[in-house]
């Protein structure tokens, strides 16, 4: 009998990934192999330019549908599953009835820039990092904490019913675990500190709320989750699986390192999806970033010390081809950008800058707009194909360039994952931009299977994260094929056409 089917290794993880176009329920057994998986996508509303709003009923819904679906494909029943883990799309903000369980409105999603007053209101005294040595992360539209503070100036009457606990804030994790656990009837209201460490309002070395943040944004503590560690059980499932127990909760982007087992201080992944994550863990140790990265929690298993990660993150790359798909039409499945792009030898002297809604790391240019520049009558589509998986490239090698100088570590291999990994042409560009090896593991789906991960080793369905780093294997791998000018040139070229993106919105 193996390891692997002794009678205490029987059973499933079930990961929940719940993304910004989609909801994944994930199943995976002790080897850590994926067995099951369904998915449903989700409507996304844009009500006014720069307004990106989910249902966050709809999202629970998904959520309550997918898992028994996933589950039946194997035929598991409650007593089959171990533990719950969830990964969520990070940064999107949730306002509910503590007495209904009713969403008070639209889900604000990370992508959206409605807050622009408020950080501009609040980077008028001491500029943006004002607050990035508390909790790391420059004022900009992305993160939640100025979510929570517009929609408590919306309305009075809301901000009494928070300041009360009648009404409860939180990102997509706080809301799913508190439907799972309950709901109205006891449902636990908890955050962990990889998605706590992604609103501005958490101390990074306390671990918890920071009293100054919460006066400057007027967000009251009786509306928000309490932080929990990412690895260990919050409680039990009382709907959906009953008796299941919920052993983690990770914004998404830690879970995949999480799932790329990057344990160590240096070890880095990105993840290649609607945008796109760069993390590096640093330890134990906060590192503090001068070249506009974020510092953020990597992960917490249990009481252990937290884990902390360098972050630069991408707002647009997968964007960018579903762009080309329904808004211009020059393709008409995403897979088939690699075969348009590599029907030319190189991007005929186009540069694509996709800053639809700003630029985030390095740059953190909320008013820079996308921009497609050095065209001429030789430019065909497929050159502008080939600029636009390129963009996603030259971004890369911008965040790796800011991570080796706050670091004081040179990548010496980059491990991937997401959707547009399946994309040979896009890796290969990547390690050519890099210089540095591309590795992707035999699990691409490694969101879902970090969230499993952590929440077998709150069980104890795994015993340490040794025993993970045993089950990551390399499925395929890119190294370099560049002549170093070409790099370099193309380098310049890019930079260039960046710079040109700037201040575009001026009122």
């Amino acid at each position: 009998m193996s390891d692997d089917q002794r009678p205490e290794h029987r059973g499933y993880v079930v990961a929940i990934d719940q993304g910004t176009t989609s909801t994944r329920c994930i199943l995976f057994d002790h080897a850590g192999r994926l067995v099951a998986v369904a998915q449903r996508e989700h409507r996304q509303h844009y009500p006014r330019p720069g307004w990106v709003e989910h249902d966050a009923a709809e999202i629970w819904r998904n959520v309550a549908r997918l898992v028994p679906q996933a589950m039946a494909q194997v035929e598991a029943g409650p007593a089959d599953v171990v533990a719950i883990g969830i990964a969520n799309q990070r940064e999107t903000v949730v306002a509910w009835d503590r007495r209904t369980g009713d969403p008070l409105g639209p889900a604000i999603v990370w992508q959206d820039t409605r807050t622009a007053d408020v950080v501009e209101e609040f980077s008028a005294d001491g500029g943006a990092d004002r607050f990035a040595d508390v909790c790391g992360l420059p004022l900009t539209t992305y993160f939640a904490g100025p979510r929570i503070a517009w929609m408590l100036r919306q309305d009075a009457g809301l901000r009494r019913r928070a300041a009360a606990g009648d009404v409860l804030f939180g990102t997509i994790d706080s809301w799913l675990v508190w439907n799972l656990t309950g709901g109205p009837d006891g449902g636990r209201h908890v955050t962990d500190v990889t998605n706590a460490s992604r609103t501005m309002l958490m101390d990074l070395r306390t671990l918890d709320y920071s009293p100054a943040m919460l006066e400057v944004f007027g967000v009251p503590r009786a509306a928000l989750p309490r932080i929990v560690p990412s690895s260990q059980v919050y409680g039990a499932a009382r709907t959906v699986v009953p008796g299941a127990l919920i052993g983690a909760t990770l914004g998404d982007q830690q879970a995949a390192l999480f799932g790329q087992t990057c344990f160590s201080p240096g070890e880095a992944k990105c993840t290649y999806g609607t945008g796109s994550f760069l993390l590096m863990n640093t330890g134990n140790e906060i590192t503090r970033s001068s070249n506009g990265l974020l510092t953020t929690v990597a992960h917490q298993i249990g009481a252990e010390p937290p884990a902390y990660a360098l972050e630069g993150s991408i707002a647009v790359t997968g964007a960018l081809v579903q762009w080309l798909r329904d808004n211009l039409g020059l393709i008409s499945t995403a897979p088939e950008v690699e075969t348009l792009a590599a029907s030319v030898p190189d991007n005929g002297g186009c540069y694509f800058v996709p800053a639809f809604s700003g630029l985030f790391a390095p740059h953190w240019r909320a008013e820079a707009r996308g921009l497609l520049i050095g065209l001429t009558s030789f430019v065909t589509k497929g050159h502008i194909a080939r600029a636009a998986l390129e963009s996603t490239a030259w971004q890369t090698r911008e965040v790796v360039e800011a991570m080796d100088a706050d670091s004081g570590l040179q990548l010496t291999s980059l491990r991937v994952d997401g959707g547009m990994t399946s994309n040979n042409l896009l890796m290969q560009t990547v390690a050519d931009v890099l210089d540095a090896p591309v590795v992707r593991p035999m699990v691409s789906e490694t969101v879902s299977l970090g969230a499993a991960y952590a929440a077998g080793l709150a069980v104890g369905f795994w015993p340490d994260t040794e025993a993970l780093r045993r089950r990551w294997h390399r499925a395929g791998q890119w190294v370099p094929a560049m002549e170093p000018a070409l790099r370099e040139r193309g380098w310049e070229d890019w930079q260039q056409a960046v710079q040109r993106t700037f201040g575009w919105i001026r009122h």
